[in-house]
């Protein structure tokens, strides 16, 4: 027979709280609050496995990083999930394992990358403006070598292609006259052949 209404009603409020649960479990998946601190997690968990498989553990250095990555808000927790997503933690911690030039390289990375995140101060303008100054001089000497070399080479394809293509003329007029002496050969072996 049919279920019970008691049945049907204990039955119905579970289902009721099981999908409120679903609804809740989705509602939180796809907050980009939840989604952010997720990202940042893993990427704090990243670092800290990496630091201690390359260089062992150091506690003070690890909240000193976890400190510096919290207060650095998204910016630097989205460099580094890149940096992550694009590299794969697992090709990071395999080069850089047991190797602390590999880790400085990877640490030096990071650094560029937040860099580049952040907005330029006054003071590296400045700095920035005056190294470009500087290094206009050698710049320009710079683009006059490049010219010199790409002209020489230019010079040096152009006498190797005139030498490639007299080789091949050469080649091509022996291949000739050993085809015309190989042709007279077989045609006095036939006419050998045919009198005898």
């Amino acid at each position: 027979m049919g279920q019970e209404p008691e049945e049907l009603r204990r039955d119905i409020e579970r289902r009721r709280d099981e999908l409120g649960d679903t609804i809740d479990a989705i509602g939180d998946r796809v907050s980009p609050g939840r989604i952010i601190e997720r990202r940042r997690n893993r990427t704090v968990d990243s670092i800290r496995s990496l630091q201690h498989r390359v260089m062992g553990t150091v506690s003070s250095g690890a909240d000193t990083v976890k400190g510096t990555m919290t207060s650095g808000a998204g910016t630097v927790t989205d460099a580094a999930g890149s940096v992550r997503d694009h590299l794969g933690p697992e090709a990071v911690k395999q080069q850089t394992t047991g190797s602390p030039l590999g880790a400085g390289l990877v640490a030096f990375g990071i650094g560029f990358l937040v860099a580049a995140a952040l907005p330029a101060t006054q003071t590296e303008a400045e700095a920035a403006g005056r190294a470009q100054d500087a290094l206009e001089p050698a710049k320009q000497a710079l683009t006059d070598a490049a010219r010199h070399v790409a002209d020489d080479v230019k010079e040096g394809a152009t006498e190797a292609a005139r030498e490639l293509k007299e080789t091949a003329a050469g080649a091509a007029s022996d291949v000739a006259d050993t085809a015309k002496q190989e042709a007279a050969s077989v045609k006095d072996d036939a006419r050998q052949a045919a009198t005898s």
